[in-house]
């Protein structure tokens, strides 16, 4: 696809995460949204369903040859999607239980992969009115009410010896994170919500690292994965494997790792014993 094409749908994309977004907002401040439980018993909202319709019904509108992939949607199977050469990968709303929590840490994702990679990633966080968004070969960008910028991950003073900051959930022990990583290190921890928006916050140099453990969809690292290799960092399954799309049966991730500063020695850092691989089960 030429590049002129792909700067339209990375346009379009941004379009439809703020408008989603917004609407979202709205829900969140007024307050006045339904909550149920999943067959897997994760949380969703009538929130993350208007969300999911605003975008699919854009998406449908403005690339109606582009198959969607949705978090919200149900899923084609694999025999239908791996004959499709791109598709857009959505989490309508990413941090369900943080939006219902109220701590503000929820984000809208949209992605567009392409032969099995994200080559258009945007993350719209509402609260805090900040875009982020990047295009494979193109650089990663945030665009806030402090203005549109480049971002890139921070690069430590000694790659081997510095203070290493990581993003954790505000609902996880930091002594249960702490006691995965090299303990000859000196660390410090950010808590923060949703999976996306601790991929941005090591995009933008504000962490080094976040550890994910645990079940989370392809939806929710399509576009975290764009932003951040733009920026100079990496995601990979938590035995530094690369994340796979659209090539199995299941949808679920790994267990992972978003790694900001490349000169770190990340297989020194990250200790994980207990890596699980829904895949291999």
């Amino acid at each position: 696809m030429p590049d002129d094409a792909h700067a339209d749908l990375l346009e379009l994309a941004k379009e439809i995460a703020i408008e989603a977004g917004e609407a979202v907002l709205e829900v969140y401040d007024k307050g006045e949204f339904d909550a149920y439980q999943k067959d897997d018993e994760s949380p969703v909202t009538s929130a993350d369903y208007l969300a999911n319709d605003i975008i699919n019904k854009r998406l449908k509108t403005a690339t109606p040859d582009i198959p969607i992939l949705s978090e919200e949607n149900k899923h084609a199977s694999l025999e239908e999607r791996k004959h499709w050469p791109r598709y857009w990968l959505i989490d309508p709303i990413d941090g369900t239980q943080e939006f219902i929590a109220r701590s503000g840490d929820f984000a809208v994702n949209i992605a567009l992969i392409e032969n099995n990679e994200p080559t258009i990633g945007v993350i719209f966080w509402p609260p805090g009115q900040s875009l982020y968004y990047a295009q494979k070969g193109k650089g990663a960008f945030k665009s806030s009410p402090d203005g549109d910028h480049p971002i890139s991950v921070r690069k430590l003073d000694d790659p081997k010896n510095s203070v290493v900051m990581i993003a954790i959930s505000r609902r996880q022990s930091r002594e249960k994170v702490l006691s995965r990583m090299c303990s000859k290190r000196v660390y410090q921890t950010l808590p923060l919500g949703s999976c996306s928006l601790k991929a941005c916050f090591i995009a933008e140099g504000k962490a080094d690292v976040f550890m994910r453990i645990g079940i989370t969809g392809e939806w929710d690292t399509g576009a975290s994965q764009c932003i951040v290799s733009e920026a100079g960092g990496s995601i990979a399954a938590a035995n530094f494997e690369p994340l796979t799309y659209n090539q199995r049966h299941s949808l679920e991730n790994p267990d992972f790792v978003v790694m900001g500063d490349q000169r770190v020695p990340w297989q020194d850092v990250v200790q994980y014993d207990d890596f699980v691989n829904p895949h291999q089960h």
